[in-house]
């Protein structure tokens, strides 16, 4: 659909728009000579507001209808219900040909115009949970910056959003068109969507209390073995009992909780200091150098190196 005057990108702004949201594909794709950008709303859905700003976007829903692609930005509330024109819009574009991409939870926008189901997808970490109960038919990735499923592609918040588009300039014109957008926008040039999310904290909270003083225990205790007989035994239950338990109220087994917490004191660890990989790995409890670095990158998608440069730079 793409023409000689360029390939035409239009950015949706639904209400509560994000403004950083809503800026990315704007100044990734309206200053590269390869594309033709239009800002886009429903009009009858009146103002779209943002925090203390009033967008004016120049063009109406028609904008879909003609896109090559159509850039969903994230908007604040993603629970709140969108305007049914605006759905009605992104399912004729996408029906009509036009590839989608969405930034943040704009992911929700898709989900509820039913064109993510049964496929996968990424949004915030914070609102990747809530994406998967209120669309279970959605493959959501938590941890991925983005996903790209051929016409439809998905990404995590802001700079991940940076990603997506480079990837889009990639995809569409080469590494040549990518790069001088990555240096014109003073970004990294590439950052693979497999990458993982740097999220705040890998393991999940506890929903109550009955079980808050062995979790203390595991965390206080994170270099030393722990098995899950000798947590049952701690808790005063049997071990099928204290299984069943803890999964209520964490969502996982005390094996992956643990592990998960062991992964956050070894990132802290990384962050914080310069204690050599080697040492990280006994102190999280997460074993050998090598056993360490695995499942260091299996759960966060770097290297423990690496991800010290990134946040120590930082």
């Amino acid at each position: 659909m793409s023409t000689a005057h360029g390939h035409r990108v239009a950015v949706l702004a639904l209400p509560g728009v994000l403004l950083l949201d809503l800026g990315i594909p704007v100044q990734a794709f309206g200053t590269d000579p390869h594309y033709r950008v239009a800002v886009c709303a429903d009009p009858s859905a009146g103002p779209v507001r943002s925090g203390g700003f009033t967008v004016a976007a120049p063009e109406g829903l028609e904008a879909l209808r003609d896109a090559d692609t159509v850039v969903v930005p994230g908007y604040e509330d993603p629970d709140a219900p969108l305007p049914a024109a605006a759905l009605s819009a992104i399912r004729s574009a996408h029906a009509g040909g036009a590839r989608l991409v969405s930034i943040c939870t704009g992911a929700f926008a898709l989900a509820a115009a039913g064109l993510l189901d049964g496929r996968p997808a990424t949004t915030h970490w914070r609102d990747a949970a809530a994406l998967q109960r209120r669309y279970p038919l959605v493959d959501v990735r938590p941890n991925q910056l983005y996903v790209d499923d051929g016409d439809i592609l998905t990404s995590a918040g802001v700079t991940a959003g940076v990603d997506l588009c480079l990837h889009v300039i990639r995809r569409d014109y080469g590494a040549a068109a990518a790069n001088a957008r990555a240096r014109a926008l003073v970004a990294p040039p590439r950052r693979h969507g497999g990458q993982a999310q740097f999220i705040e904290r890998l393991r999940p909270a506890g929903r109550s209390e009955e079980l808050a003083p062995v979790r203390a225990w595991m965390l206080g205790n994170l270099a030393r073995r722990q098995t899950v007989d000798e947590l049952a035994h701690r808790a005063h239950m049997s071990r099928r009992t204290f299984i069943r338990r803890f999964q209520q109220e964490t969502d996982t087994s005390p094996m992956a909780w643990l592990t998960a917490a062991r992964l956050d004191w070894a990132r802290e660890l990384l962050e914080t200091t310069t204690t050599p990989v080697e040492q990280v790995a006994r102190l999280s409890g997460l074993g050998s150098p090598a056993a360490f670095r695995a499942a260091f990158r299996r759960h966060v998608g770097t290297s423990p190196a690496e991800y010290r440069a990134t946040f120590q730079a930082r």
